[in-house]
């Protein structure tokens, strides 16, 4: 318990860190103030024993109880705000911090399982360990220490008293030794089938249209219907187990204070225990371990804290690319792979690819899927490291560049456009949110799509859903593109960018594709004929190896795998029924 305890402070950034130490103080003075209790009563029955009750046993015990109702009070409040703002601070510092670490982590490790994960402790790990893990770590302090005060006040009463409080102390941590052994089992099983049931509500929320176009609901969205059902049972197993743990610590609270009560009588009808005493000793077993009950009760879920600790770090640590380069001015905007190795969960990707790309020209990758073409993009702009070899950018390592600095050369378009859930505005001047809205309006006319968002009902003040959820696949990407114009990088990579824009779109999405281009640097993955054979140069990438590369018509007097691309593409469309 106290290692998890000193864990989860040493988590918390200092600033948190000092408002827990703050409101465990606090909790230090709010069991004297519980203690004061306790000499407030005996005053009073001091004087209700000597049948001469006078106004300093009624102002006095009055007095102390007053100051230790209104210093409680007090107190807590204060305690409660501290712990509050440490819990929700500490939850919003993780939150960025994870955020600002998974920037530069390397692409590979995001795949549907780790965004599951990511998703969860993000959400709901982080969102327990502000709401609950800190009320459970305050509680559990708290109680000890009244516990500790109020035994220590006992003891001042009657040692033997005392010492059987203190066997009891004892005895109950021992009891919640196996509670706290149970949770460590517990928590990990509660966790993976938390993780689990994110993954599958994503992967069910992602794929809706299919699961409509295809009837999946009720019943036949299996996997999410079993994760939903082994979450359920999970965290009904884990109640039922604690509970006879928790029902054991309870009773040996209730057993101890009876206890208590009787020897205090006992000791009072053999003569070596005053009255006073022997009432004061009964009316403290009520007292003693109400605290520590609590305490108990929310140790059960010490664990949890330790395993949310132990789940937003195990983010943290994740190695991150080496990207403590230098800020870095490039002199041209040239590309050169030098004998590129890259492999992926050892299957090699890249194999020994040798490239110039000069700035200011534009380079077309084609090839059969799967044969490295996007991941080429992605080692150009550092997504990933090379295994081997080396990329240089105006002829520097890409690793010597910070990532900002090596960043802000680079543009993308993405086949699939994820635009998050704000106003039009806001998605065009990403990154840029102090842009002033000429410059947005001006990339948005570049960008052809001025014209759709006027007509939308707030114009570029339109909210849209998560994802772009409520705009054509050909909005989305000339949205994509003004975005990427805003930016003005010199070098751009169109991945895919009109795979899949409809005819009616696709005039204006090339216009604003040549509106972008001007005087860049081009690098494009296409399956389009039309947009691959007028490229400076054509990069044709099979089974991670560069098989072919030239202009088009010298390719075209080969008979290579760019011949038969060709070939087939206008085959395709010469055919008719």
């Amino acid at each position: 318990m106290f290692n998890t305890l000193k864990r989860f402070f040493s988590f918390c950034r200092e600033d948190n860190r000092k408002k827990f130490y703050k409101s465990i103080f606090l909790g230090v003075v709010k069991a004297i103030f519980e203690a004061m209790k306790i000499p407030a009563i005996a005053l009073m029955m001091s004087g209700v024993l000597d049948k001469n009750v006078t106004m300093l046993h009624i102002l006095g015990s009055l007095g102390i109880m007053l100051v230790s109702v209104s210093g409680n009070a007090v107190i807590s409040y204060r305690s409660v705000m501290l712990q509050t703002e440490g819990g929700y601070g500490t939850c919003a510092d993780k939150r960025i911090e994870i955020a600002e670490h998974l920037k530069y982590l390397p692409m590979g490790y995001f795949n549907k399982n780790s965004l599951g994960y990511i998703t969860s402790v993000a959400t709901n790990t982080m969102e327990a360990l502000a709401d609950v893990a800190t009320r459970v770590v305050m509680f559990v302090t708290q109680g000890i220490l009244t516990t500790a005060f109020v035994v220590m006040m006992v003891c001042f009463f009657d040692i033997r008293i005392g010492l059987v409080s203190i066997a009891g102390v004892i005895l109950y941590f021992i009891v919640n030794t196996f509670l706290q052994k149970r949770g460590q089992i517990m928590a990990p099983i509660k966790d993976n089938s938390d993780s689990k049931l994110v993954s599958k509500i994503l992967e069910y929320l992602h794929g809706i249209s299919e699961v409509r176009a295809y009837n999946l609901t009720g019943e036949k969205s299996k996997e999410l219907n079993e994760a939903i059902r082994e979450n359920s049972k999970v965290c009904t197993d884990m109640e039922f187990k604690f509970i006879p743990l928790m029902f054991l610590q309870n009773i040996t609270i209730k057993l101890l204070g009876t206890l208590i009560s009787f020897l205090s009588v006992y000791f009072y009808l053999n003569d070596t225990m005053v009255l006073l005493n022997a009432i004061v000793m009964v009316i403290a077993s009520f007292i003693l371990f109400s605290a520590l009950e609590t305490a108990g009760n929310y140790s059960a879920l010490i664990r949890s804290v330790d395993q949310a600790v132990a789940k937003a770090q195990a983010i943290l640590e994740l190695p991150e690319m080496d990207i403590d380069g230098k800020d870095i001015t490039p002199k041209n905007f040239d590309i050169t792979l030098e004998n590129v190795d890259f492999s992926y969960e050892n299957r090699k990707i890249i194999d020994n690819v040798s490239l110039r790309i000069p700035e200011k020209t534009t380079t077309a990758i084609v090839g059969p899927s799967g044969g490295g073409k996007t991941t080429l993009c992605h080692l150009i702009s550092r997504f990933w490291d090379v295994n081997s070899g080396r990329i240089l950018f105006g002829g520097t390592d890409v690793k010597e560049y910070s990532m900002d600095s090596l960043m802000k050369n680079f543009s993308f378009v993405f086949q699939n456009v994820y635009l998050f859930s704000d106003t039009i505005a806001n998605n065009i001047r990403f990154g840029q949110p102090e842009a002033p809205m000429e410059k947005v309006i001006e990339a948005a006319k570049k960008a052809c799509c001025h014209d759709f968002i006027m007509s939308l009902p707030n114009g570029y003040d339109t909210v849209i859903g998560e994802g772009g959820a409520s705009l054509s696949g050909g909005e989305k990407q000339r949205i994509s593109i003004a975005r990427a114009i805003m930016k003005n990088a010199p070098v751009i990579i169109l991945d895919e960018a009109t795979a899949n824009v409809d005819p009616e779109n696709e005039k204006e999405l090339v216009s604003a594709i040549d509106e972008l281009t001007k005087e860049k640097t081009i690098i494009m993955i296409a399956h389009r004929l039309k947009t691959v054979r007028n490229a400076d140069n054509i990069i044709v990438v099979d089974k991670g190896r560069i098989a072919e590369q030239g202009t088009h018509e010298q390719l075209m007097k080969t008979d290579g795998i760019y011949k038969s691309f060709v070939q087939s593409r206008e085959n395709a469309i010469g055919w008719k029924i």
